[in-house]
């Protein structure tokens, strides 16, 4: 598979990408493309795209927490047809790769519905299989009502990152009110 990052908004790119960002979250949980767009005009994000023979396959909307430079993978998906192959982790690592080539972050950090369903508990396994650490706090947001755990995974052995979700969770907080600020 072919991967690329951008950091900068482009009609043409999300054209490609939006309609797997539409089949995973569409209806559930999407951001729309305003804040999105938004995103990327304060800087904050990045666009993460994998494909095979130029027909985009993955895609990964990820987020800087400022404070422990830490990546947030906002959102990762797969085309509908092409899961359960392994493209997830794929993608996963070359996010991994990416961060850690040009010294761009520590550290990467997602966050998982934390009530209790096999959806929800097949995600964390993903994530788990990942190499990525639960943590055992769960937050509930005011404005979404689905409560979440983080987890987290070290890139460097020697970096320190929260390893409480009560403090992750500060940092998600304040990257997620960043996005939607003045959008």
């Amino acid at each position: 598979m072919d991967f690329r990052t951008v950091d900068q908004w482009d009609e043409k790119v999300w054209k490609n990408v939006c309609f797997i960002y539409e089949q995973a979250f569409g209806n559930k949980g999407a951001k729309p493309e305003k804040i999105i767009r938004h995103m990327f005009q304060k800087g904050i994000c990045y666009l993460h795209i994998g494909s095979k023979n130029g027909e985009v396959i993955s895609m990964a909307i990820t987020g800087k927490l400022n404070g422990i430079n830490a990546l947030l993978i906002d959102y990762l998906a797969v085309r509908q047809e092409m899961r359960g192959k392994g493209l997830g982790q794929e993608m996963i690592q070359y996010i991994k790769e990416w961060c850690l080539s040009a010294s761009h972050f520590n550290s990467l950090i997602i966050e998982v519905e934390s009530d209790i369903s096999s959806e929800n508990l097949a995600r964390v396994h993903f994530w788990g299989k990942c190499g990525f650490h639960l943590t055992e706090y769960i937050h509930h947001y005011i404005w979404v009502p689905e409560p979440y755990q983080a987890m987290y995974l070290k890139l460097r052995d020697e970096v320190v990152v929260p390893e409480t979700g009560e403090e992750l969770f500060k940092y998600i907080g304040h990257f997620h009110k960043t996005s939607f600020r003045g959008a």
